[in-house]
């Protein structure tokens, strides 16, 4: 079997296991819709400052909830996932087989893209139908590009993170606890004009709030051009070479005990 199509049987297998698996459904696909719905039904679509100008709660929380689905399919739900196996001695298995190492990473990576090009879908649409969120158009090309680099960087993260967790039983823990801080000073939860600045400016160094910033970007009505956010765009990719350097060190495919 070449490559490629060995890839793509991979991608199959982890998309099948993914759904199967209650818990990561309920926390990277349910949760968001709920967290969309709950802070759109406070807010309204009571004015917030945007890149170019005032737009609405919703504008503002679509792109917001996405990148918390984005972070949930990838970093989380990677770090956990692969570190529960690797525990289990199934990476380790799976390593001994002839299937290459690369067709492992990159059936993952697809599904998290997958996963997250759901979710696009279904944000924007509700978003859309229920809350009048304008869906990109001229800037599409922004959007796209912004949820690759997002989706590629962030999963290089998860499996570099992997690295840190000594346990099963450690991994949900720990990934919760680095990004469940992120959320609240990226602006996910809280509109960024109403953080201090500190927190803007530590935010700013990580990669969640840049993220989120290319893609409200593509959102915003009142950006021009096709919305390519280059500065933020750079920072995320910047995080993910430097995840795809500490997975290529560290990772492990065999249980810590």
């Amino acid at each position: 079997m070449k490559g490629a199509a060995l890839a793509l049987h991979q991608y199959r297998y982890d998309q099948r296991q993914f759904w199967r698996e209650p818990a990561s459904v309920f926390f990277t696909v349910v949760l968001p819709l709920i967290f969309l719905f709950l802070f759109a039904s406070i807010f309204g679509n009571e004015p917030v400052r945007g890149p170019g100008g005032e737009i609405s709660f919703a504008t503002y929380y679509v792109p917001g909830i996405l990148t918390l689905s984005l972070v949930s399919a990838t970093f989380v739900n990677l770090s956990i996932t692969l570190t529960i196996l690797r525990e289990r001695g199934e990476l380790k298995r799976l390593r001994a087989t002839p299937v290459p190492a690369w067709i492992v990473i990159a059936g993952r990576t697809l599904t998290a893209l997958g996963v997250t090009a759901v979710m696009v879908v279904v944000l924007v649409a509700i978003g859309a139908l229920a809350y009048d969120v304008e869906v990109p158009g001229g800037t599409l090309p922004g959007a796209l590009l912004s949820l690759v680099v997002g989706v590629v960087a962030l999963s290089a993260l998860g499996f570099a993170f992997t690295a840190a967790i000594p346990s099963e039983n450690a991994a949900a823990p720990m990934a919760n606890a680095i990004v469940l801080p992120l959320y609240f000073i990226s602006g996910i939860f809280v509109p960024e004009d109403q953080l201090p600045g500190a927190m803007q400016t530590i935010g700013a160094v990580f990669p969640v709030q840049p993220l989120f910033d290319a893609l409200l970007t593509a959102f915003d009505p009142f950006t021009s051009g096709v919305g390519f956010a280059w500065a933020d765009l750079a920072v995320v990719a910047a995080w993910g070479v430097g995840g795809a350097l500490v997975a290529l060190a560290r990772f492990r495919w065999v249980p810590r005990r």
